[in-house]
């Protein structure tokens, strides 16, 4: 399953201005923001789609939940084995929330994917 989506924009005020008007029909709206990045989302948990513009992002950011940390680490072994590059090793990240566990892997056209676990332990 999808956990989240990035999409890495030049102008992030422009990209923001553009996303808060033309998602609001569709019932998103601007819900957390970290340093050059933005979620919008319907108000039922964490954001799903994300705005961002940092060059470690890579072209498209796509995140997929994984039921526990035992698969995120797996993920991270089979992704290079299949020829992705390592783009942040499986761990915490409390800079988003407490049981964040994700790791980060980039594919051969530079697009970031993403195994994260939300559950603690």
């Amino acid at each position: 399953m999808i956990d989240h989506v990035t999409a890495n924009v030049s102008d992030l005020g422009r990209a923001k201005r553009f996303y808060e008007q033309a998602l609001a029909p569709l019932g998103y709206s601007m819900q957390m923001e970290f340093q050059g990045a933005t979620g919008f989302g319907t108000g039922e948990g964490i954001p799903d789609f994300w705005i961002g513009s940092s060059p470690d992002r890579g072209a498209t950011h796509v995140a997929i939940s994984a039921g526990d940390r035992l698969t995120v680490d797996k993920f991270y072994e089979a992704a290079p084995a299949a020829g992705g590059e390592d783009n942040g090793p499986p761990g915490l990240r409390p800079h988003y929330h407490e049981t964040y566990y994700a790791a980060y892997v980039r594919d051969a056209d530079g697009n970031n994917i993403e195994a994260v676990c939300h559950r603690p332990e």
